[in-house]
């Protein structure tokens, strides 16, 4: 009797996803737009700002469209009539603004038969793909899709990620374009290094230009020994809403997460998937202490989180102190006397 290897019904390596996010290269490529109106010229100008040459076909244009057009230099072109099937031919990509379902299905079986995807706006029946709401921090993008659902909501989760995603990402992003082909050389190990250290500078110094000492620290972090051994100390607020900007991004590029039994199990839902996370006990000791200084001086990014108070937390950092370990302490956004928490980070970091 033969016996199968093979499970009958193996578990599923990734779940279900309504739409499968792709990211198109639209540069010098051409685009086509069918419509009039204000939904119309938006398209127009998304392609034209991913870098397609766009034409866009309409008789009567709006003057959302015409503004689109005098603004985008010659790289949107207004074509003042209605789209032919000739039009789709060549296209990469093409978008219909139509005034109802029967020339939506019409535009969208003529760009089907031209082999181009189609899109016809808050029409999902004749659509092949979705542009969802956007981030924009490029070459950083972010899309959000809840596969035509709710998009309101997906434009609450974008304005979310808006404000967890700095304008500066942008800059350390085109940073790594730029110094991709110096890296790559130095072999898979060193580069694995590099980018860990890399993404980690990136989340603390969002604010900063990334310049040419950046990537020579960097380099000399990544080829010899690692970043000098530091914990970052975060005071857990009871509400995740509280948590500062800064928290949240220390929490997602950590890699040991210590914490105390105080701490809201929310909070941790902004951590680094891949972090390690421990238990300790609520005011710490030596046994914590110990343990934060060799992760930290294994070059990992550790991160100690107090359910109470940074105070109790004080026996810790003058261990890691101690043993030559650098300690920075988040300010909580929780703690209502302002002033107060000034003054406790002050009298931990001075």
């Amino acid at each position: 009797m033969a016996l199968s290897l093979i499970p009958s019904d193996p578990p599923a390596r990734i779940a279900r996803l309504a739409r499968l996010p792709v990211f198109l290269k639209l540069e010098g490529r051409r685009a086509v737009v069918a419509g009039a109106n204000a939904a119309a010229a938006w398209k127009a100008e998304l392609l034209a700002a991913a870098g397609a040459m766009v034409d866009v076909y309409a008789p009567e244009p709006s003057m959302d469209l015409l503004a689109v057009v005098a603004g985008a230099r010659g790289v949107v072109i207004l074509h003042a009539r209605s789209w032919t099937t000739a039009d789709l031919a060549d296209a990469a990509i093409a978008v219909g603004a139509c005034d109802d379902d029967g020339e939506a299905a019409r535009f969208a079986a003529a760009a089907r038969a031209a082999g181009v995807p189609v899109n016809v706006i808050d029409r999902p029946d004749h659509c092949d793909f979705a542009f969802g709401a956007i981030v924009n921090r490029s070459p950083l993008v972010i899309g959000v899709s809840t596969d035509g659902a709710a998009p309101v909501f997906a434009q609450a989760i974008r304005a979310r990620l808006e404000t967890l995603f700095p304008q500066g990402f942008a800059r350390w992003a085109a940073a790594a374009a730029r110094w991709r082909p110096r890296v790559r050389p130095m072999g898979r190990k060193v580069a694995l290094r590099f980018w860990e250290s890399f993404a980690a500078r990136a989340v603390a110094r969002a604010h900063e230009y990334p310049d040419e000492g950046d990537l020579q620290a960097l380099l000399a972090q990544s080829d010899g020994d690692r970043a000098a051994a530091s914990v970052t100390v975060i005071r857990a607020p009871e509400d995740p809403e509280l948590l500062t900007l800064r928290a949240v991004r220390v929490l997602q590029s950590a890699d040991a997460i210590l914490f105390d039994g105080a701490v809201a199990p929310a909070i941790l839902d902004f951590a680094r998937r891949e972090a390690r996370r421990m238990m300790i006990g609520a005011h710490g000791d030596a046994e914590s202490a110990a343990t934060m200084i060799a992760l930290a001086k294994a070059g990992r990014r550790v991160v100690r989180l107090s359910g109470t108070s940074v105070a109790f937390a004080e026996a810790e950092i003058a261990a890691c102190r101690a043993a030559g370990v650098a300690v920075e302490v988040v300010p909580d956004s929780g703690i209502r006397d302002q002033r107060s928490a000034i003054s406790q980070v002050r009298s931990f970091v001075s």
